[in-house]
């Protein structure tokens, strides 16, 4: 490994952060403490982000089937992962990790490996839910049995952004451990709670033949019931607001009981907002109104239901556009972030891609400080 010096604090916990996309894991842990010493990713445009936004010095722009042990900092007590999604999302080919994108978890699994007793202190997994029922839920018990083979004790836990950001973003998350586990972790079955709901429960019933550990933690927040702290003020002028006949034209392929939804908020007296995507019905392309006041989960600008189109309605009037970049950047909790790096698609291609900062944040103060600098939590209660 490479031994570069880096100015830090004498606590400063040294992380590395794989398939970083465009640096929200660093965005969300870097107020807490933990420094990014490694990036890496395969996409130009994503780098091209995270430079706008932070120190992309140590940013490997490669194939991680190209990266080793050797090309990364010594002293590296955290690595996260948030390992392509495309083969085990719902929406996607369900190949698994024998996927061709999926499948880069064993890549990142190689590079840990290789660190020997270098190896972190703490691995941060970052997935969609399919991760768990992928194969029947196989390639989730070779996940953990991988992580076990490499010395980690692991605790699962899933976190929905709708309790931070106006987004509903229902993603898993493994904390694996080298070593002791946090002061007040436990083994055997957890209870059902708001991050370890009746599924997660059973992962772990699963799995105790591997080492698995729960640690207790905070209920989550509520979070926003509306759109209204994401929504990029907009003259009734601008020219991104759809002109008549596409909105006539967006209006006309809505279902009966869609086009009653919008007109019952167009004719309200104050303004609100909805998110609309593009679905196949019966062989035809429709849009919907998403139910409640917080948008859908974002995803990569692919296409078909990939894009949405944000809905204003109230006092009589309708209309509509494409979310923007900004409103992109606010619903993954990064609304400082620079985002004109690359086209306007690549932007929304990226934070679709991309974690919430404020999840990220909250397992960081609530996991993975505990685990790494105790005396410090300790010290700030």
């Amino acid at each position: 490994m490479t031994d570069e010096p880096v100015d830090a604090a004498p606590d400063t916990i040294r992380a590395a952060e794989f398939f970083a996309g465009i640096g929200l894991v660093r965005e969300a842990l870097q107020p807490l403490g933990i420094q990014v010493v490694w990036a890496n990713d395969i996409k130009k445009a994503k780098r091209d982000v995270y430079a706008a936004n932070h120190d992309a010095s140590h940013f490997q722009l490669d194939d991680i089937r190209n990266v080793t042990a050797k090309d990364l900092p010594s002293d590296i007590e955290l690595a996260t992962s948030s390992f392509p999604c495309v083969d085990l999302s719902l929406a996607g080919n369900r190949r698994g990790l024998i996927g061709s994108e999926s499948g880069m978890f064993w890549e990142f699994a190689r590079v840990i490996e290789e660190m020997q007793e270098q190896r972190p202190r703490v691995v941060l997994l970052e997935n969609v839910h399919g991760f768990a029922t992928s194969h029947g839920g196989k390639d989730l018990s070779d996940a953990l049995r991988q992580m076990h083979e490499l010395g980690y004790s692991c605790d699962v836990i899933a976190v929905d952004a709708r309790h931070f950001v106006p987004q509903s973003r229902r993603r898993m998350f493994i904390v694996g451990v080298q070593g002791a586990v946090p002061s007040g972790a436990q083994s055997g079955i957890p209870p059902i709670s708001g991050v370890r709901p009746r599924w997660v429960q059973r992962v772990h019933a699963l799995h105790q033949h591997l080492d698995m550990h729960h640690l207790t933690l905070p209920r989550l927040p509520n979070g926003p019931q509306d759109l209204s702290s994401v929504v990029e003020t907009m003259d009734s002028e601008d020219p991104r607001w759809w002109g008549k006949d596409r909105q006539a034209a967006f209006i006309e392929s809505m279902s009966p009981i869609q086009k009653a939804r919008m007109e019952a908020l167009r004719d309200t007296e104050d303004t609100s907002w909805r998110t609309a995507y593009r679905r196949r019905r019966n062989g035809a392309s429709m849009w919907e109104l998403r139910r409640d006041a917080i948008g859908g989960c974002l995803r990569t600008t692919g296409g078909g239901s990939s894009k949405q189109a944000l809905v204003e309605l109230g006092k009589g009037e309708v209309r509509v556009r494409w979310m923007t970049p900004l409103e992109y950047a606010r619903m993954m909790g990064a609304g400082s972030y620079t985002v004109t790096a690359g086209t306007p698609n690549q932007a929304l291609f990226g934070f679709g891609d991309a974690v919430v900062v404020d999840v990220i944040s909250w397992i960081g103060q609530h996991y993975l400080l505990p685990v790494l600098r105790p005396q410090k939590v300790l010290q700030a209660a």
